[in-house]
């Protein structure tokens, strides 16, 4: 993993949360489409870059069953940041009122939606990987 790839999937994250944040406004009928995000936010998005690293050594495999697998690692760390920053009263996030919650800090039911997000930063880094070989600048 290196620093342009955690930085690219930081602020990728950030807009993909606050997009998902806007449409949910759109749900409860608020016209203003006020998304949000937190800058603890940032470097949990950011370690999808972890992501390039698993895509080469998984990128045979069918793309369901990747973004299956993105979307378990995409939970484990979920839950793992979310334990830490709430032991510091700093989590942004509470699943707590949804049905299919485990311990406020995950909801299953999002798990189309991280499979769609962990098979989109594939494919950022993908791109950004060719662009890096391509220059010659293989050290990012």
């Amino acid at each position: 993993m290196n620093g342009k790839n955690f930085f690219i999937c930081g602020l990728t994250g950030w807009c993909m949360e606050i997009l998902f944040t806007s449409a949910g406004s759109l749900i409860k009928k608020d016209g203003r489409l006020i998304g949000q995000t937190s800058v603890w936010m940032f470097p949990i998005y950011g370690m999808a870059a972890c992501i390039g690293p698993v895509y080469r050594k998984i990128r045979r495999f069918p793309a369901l069953l990747r973004g299956a697998l993105y979307s378990v690692g995409i939970f484990s760390f979920e839950y793992l940041s979310g334990s830490f920053l709430k032991k510091h009263a700093l989590c942004p996030w509470d699943y707590s009122d949804a049905k299919a919650n485990i311990d406020g800090l995950i909801r299953l039911d999002y798990a189309p939606f991280w499979m769609a997000a962990g098979l989109l930063f594939e494919r950022i880094l993908v791109r950004t990987d060719r662009r890096r070989e391509t220059s010659g600048n293989v050290c990012g």
